[in-house]
């Protein structure tokens, strides 16, 4: 067993949201990958897609999840699975923003939809 402090949470942040760890294979040595997203309000990420499914569920806020070419309205309490391989993009509620707690298979990739070669997030891995 492997007790990871909050004190020990890896956070990353980008341009567009704060990620923070809580068990991946470098922290825990986890077989699965969860982290918390936390967007502030208005924020949008790339779009993007990983190689594997994750499931997200709110925690706090509201958003506008695009998952292929269909537009999803997500709050508090709401799951989404994204399936692997599938370009998708977050849009945070303008007002309350949003955070979410993801759990994956550790070591996905993330392609951009830019062509840029995948890589796995700093928070994935």
């Amino acid at each position: 067993m492997t007790v990871i402090r909050h004190a020990e949470s890896r956070r990353t942040a980008t341009p567009n949201a704060v990620m923070t760890t809580y068990a991946s294979p470098t922290q825990g040595g986890a077989d699965v990958a969860v982290w918390r997203v936390a967007m502030d309000p208005g924020a949008s990420g790339p779009p993007h897609a990983f190689d594997v499914a994750q499931v997200w569920n709110v925690v706090d806020g509201a958003a506008r999840i695009q998952v292929d070419t269909a537009q999803h309205h997500v709050q508090v309490g709401d799951t989404i699975v994204v399936p692997a391989g599938v370009q998708r993009q977050v849009n945070a509620d303008g007002e309350r923003g949003f955070t979410a707690v993801v759990a994956a298979l550790p070591g996905g990739r993330a392609s951009r939809a830019d062509g840029s070669e995948p890589v796995v997030p700093d928070w994935i891995a």
